[in-house]
């Protein structure tokens, strides 16, 4: 007689934890953490492990919930994590001191440094290019003198609340983040950049690394400490440091029919530019898409004799769609900026009634909000009217001045002109005086990968916001927890897109609705919802416990294939 005993739902946990082990997260965690000698059950590295699985399939980080999960899943940790495995090893108390233990800087740049050494081996990775860039996370928080959550410029779009600032480096072509800091909000972005850096160069020893960010890396000592180090930076320059003047200036011979313009074709034209290999959206294969040119200057930081001088090179671009949108929201600010100073003439019912300087206050507003005054003259015509009012009750009669004032718009045709022929140009900066014009222009377009790393943080599938806990030190943890699970994700992406791309085939089934639908470059994210609805059932035959896998389809079979992963992994449960 058979008994039913409980279903497990397994999804993806086989397939994570294998991607863990692969990578030996457990035992490079328990080499440097060492937990106190009270510690029992699974080890601070099992424990992490499992916890991630946990994030990394349910999207949710908070410590409650893990204990009953493990409890519904103790069949599947056993078999695939460790025989010894209980419940209680996830319960919150357990993975607070886990957060507490990866809040710790020193053990914690050990460890990545580590990490990042059996990540490149184990994959046989070539480190070339690095991305960094920060972002920012909101909480309902109130804001100590030295705390983390602090008031910043948020880029959650949430100034009224004090936020936590996280700066990371991450490995191209993967997105993968070699370095993570975390900081308090109020942090300025650009003197991140530095250490971030000197993060890096202790994991990864070697010079010649193409580093990438904004042009809040732009700044002179940044680019200076890798042109030092015998690194390569590339990033665009500031408003502060190329005006429109000096935009002007530098175009100048442009304008004069004095400097040739190099096109840039969209990706796959420039067979010789090996960075250039992934199509933009919008364009056709060899499309001009930028055009520009490059000039080397001379820098120096430092006096004396610390000066320390290099060369670097300029690339003065233009973006045709960039252009074009510039292009539209000039005339749109224009439209606009010209219909609200008009609207400052109106008077009767429903108007404001201004006084002179009230009127020319607003017009001087209205151009600075949309940013015109260069291109838009406006006039002003005062008239003074003589007003006679008749005696009432016990107002006698009197005679008023009264000076009204009216507002006149008009297009400066000579400045608007000259706006245009600035639209959609941009400098960038290298000190790489070998790397092309396209080169410059994909290296940057590509800034999107490490951008994809942060907003996997606050999307599903890592679940950050919004932040439950409310110890600083566990925020600390928790961020860095988080970033072994964006390894996780950035490695079986890459791994299965390599995979696909050495064959010359794709992956089809994995869009709801069209299963007919293939692509060569799936995400993380989808794979691992390939695997929904595997389920374990556990039944009690003959006194005897039988456990019944669900078949593997042909889909979940060939994503294991791509991983190198035997089917062992889910078919063990049942053994």
């Amino acid at each position: 007689m058979a008994e039913l005993i409980s279903n497990e739902r397994v999804d993806d946990i086989p397939l994570l934890l294998s991607q863990m082990r692969k990578l030996e997260l457990s035992e490079q965690l328990d080499e440097h953490f060492k937990t106190h000698g009270h510690w029992q059950g699974l080890s601070l590295g099992q424990v992490v492990v499992g916890w991630l699985s946990y994030i990394l399939s349910q999207g949710d980080h908070r410590l409650n919930q893990v204990e009953s999960w493990a409890a519904e899943l103790s069949h599947t940790l056993k078999t695939c994590l460790d025989v010894s495995v209980r419940s209680l090893d996830f319960s919150d108390d357990r993975l607070a001191l886990v957060l507490d233990e990866l809040s710790q800087d020193s053990q914690w740049e050990a460890f990545e440094g580590g990490l990042n050494s059996q990540t490149l081996r184990v994959y046989d990775l070539h480190a070339q290019t690095v991305r960094l860039d920060t972002t920012t996370v909101s909480g309902y928080r109130t804001p100590s003198a030295d705390g983390l959550f602090q008031f910043g410029h948020s880029k959650d779009y949430r100034p009224d609340l004090p936020q936590v600032k996280i700066s990371q480096a991450a490995l191209d072509p993967l997105g993968m983040p070699v370095s993570t800091s975390v900081v308090s909000g109020n942090r300025a972005d650009d003197r991140l950049y530095v250490p971030e850096i000197q993060q890096v160069q202790q994991h990864l020893p070697v010079s010649g690394l193409l580093y990438v960010g904004d042009s809040k890396m732009a700044a002179l000592e940044t680019r200076g400490y890798l042109a030092k180090s015998e690194n390569h930076y590339l990033c665009p320059l500031p408003a502060v440091q190329v005006s429109q003047a000096d935009l002007a200036e530098l175009l100048a011979p442009v304008f004069r029919g004095e400097e040739l313009l190099e096109s840039v074709a969209a990706p796959g034209a420039n067979a010789s530019d090996g960075e250039a290999t992934e199509k933009t959206a919008g364009t056709d294969e060899g499309e001009a898409i930028a055009e520009g040119f490059t000039i080397t200057m001379p820098q120096s930081l430092g006096a004396g004799p610390d000066k320390f001088t290099w060369q670097e090179q300029w690339l003065v671009v233009r973006s045709f769609k960039h252009q074009q949108r510039q292009q539209k929201g000039l005339d749109q600010r224009l439209e606009k900026a010209t219909e609200e100073i008009s609207n400052l003439n109106l008077t009767g019912r429903g108007h404001k009634r201004r006084s002179v300087d009230d009127t020319i206050a607003a017009a001087e507003n209205i151009l600075k909000r949309y940013r015109v005054a260069s291109v838009l003259q406006v006039t002003y015509e005062t008239t003074h009217e003589t007003i006679h009012k008749r005696a009432y009750r016990d107002q006698p009669a009197r005679t008023l001045t009264e000076t009204t004032i009216s507002v006149t718009a008009v297009l400066d045709t000579d400045a608007y002109q000259q706006a245009q022929r600035l639209l959609g140009w941009r400098v960038y900066v290298s000190n790489d005086l070998e790397l092309s014009l396209s080169a410059a222009v994909y290296g940057y377009r590509n800034e999107y990968r490490i951008e994809r790393c942060f907003s996997r943080y606050k999307g599903k599938a890592l679940g950050l916001a919004p932040l439950f806990l409310a110890s600083d030190q566990r925020v600390k943890g928790l961020i860095r927890l988080l970033s072994l699970g964006l390894r996780i994700l950035c490695l079986l992406e890459f791994s299965v897109r390599s995979a696909l791309d050495t064959a010359q085939q794709t992956l089809p089934g994995l869009y709801a609705g069209n299963p007919k639908r293939a692509t060569a470059k799936p995400t993380a994210e989808l794979l691992l919802k390939a695997f929904r609805g595997i389920t374990l059932t556990v039944m009690k035959i003959n006194g005897t416990l039988q456990y019944f896998l669900s078949a593997l389809s042909q889909r979940q079979q060939r994503i294991l294939q791509l991983l190198k992963a035997a089917d062992d992994i889910y078919l063990s449960l049942s053994g």
